[in-house]
């Protein structure tokens, strides 16, 4: 299975994209996949491989075009020395929800929908780390579209901020599943709490759960933190999300 790549025009410059297909080409279902903030790398074609061929068509946007090309780093290099953290600033600052989940989307969205391969109007979200407030921003932006939304170590879910994803809960038509680590200061009770009960205070069909055993970064196979069963836990209620929203 290989990625096809693509440029996507956006109203603030051109994002480039990975497209992934299941094996039999056959129209499917999409789903946009947004990354974490150490951004495009081989273990996210890899998970978005593991998608597609779940038989779905796998949109992964490169969400730092804004910064112009950039060399990658490795979780390798960043775990090894916390100063190269630093590199990473200004590319999580080229974004935030609202220019991703809301303006970046639009065009995701408007490709996936003048594609062949890819079956019906409505798609499903999955964001990791930074990625998982853009992908409920992205559901309550484009409610007719996107029938799926989960997030995944998904930090700052519901803060002071006026981007902050829980003030636009009520607009999400999407069934929501958000899955936040037990050991992940980014995403305490409290906020677990305040995104729940914004969730069931607009009406939205959504699970809100705090996993045990686990840290921030758990899915990310390159990272030191990677944690093989509750990765493996993630591809499970993902794809059985997807399932029940896009393939029913």
């Amino acid at each position: 299975m290989s990625g096809e790549r693509i440029v996507i025009a956006t109203s603030d410059g051109s994002c480039p994209a990975t497209l992934f297909a299941p094996a039999s080409r056959a129209p499917a279902p999409a789903v946009i996949f947004f990354m974490d903030g150490l951004g495009i790398r081989p273990v996210l074609f890899e998970m978005c491989e593991r998608i597609a061929a779940a038989g779905y068509v796998v949109l992964l946007p490169d969400l730092y075009y804004r910064a112009g090309a950039t060399t990658p780093i490795s979780a390798k290099e960043l775990f090894a020395n916390p100063a190269n953290r630093a590199k990473l600033a200004p590319l999580i600052a080229s974004t935030d929800n609202l220019r991703a989940g809301r303006d970046d989307t639009r065009a995701f969205l408007a490709v996936l929908a003048g594609r062949g391969d890819v079956a019906g109007t409505r798609v499903g979200v999955t964001g990791y780390c930074m990625g998982g407030g853009i992908a409920l921003t992205a559901a309550a932006m484009h409610p007719d579209r996107i029938a799926a939304a989960a997030s995944f170590h998904g930090g700052r879910l519901a803060t002071d901020s006026e981007k902050s994803p829980h003030r636009f809960a009520g607009s999400i038509r999407a069934r929501v599943l958000v899955a936040g680590a037990d050991q992940d200061e980014s995403f305490p009770l409290a906020q677990k709490d305040a995104l729940a009960q914004a969730f069931a205070t607009g009406g939205v069909d959504a699970r809100v759960e705090i996993w045990p055993n686990l840290l921030h970064g758990w899915t990310m196979r390159d990272f030191p933190i990677y944690q093989a069963d509750g990765a493996e836990r993630h591809f499970r209620e993902l794809i059985a999300l997807l399932d029940a929203t896009l393939k029913a």
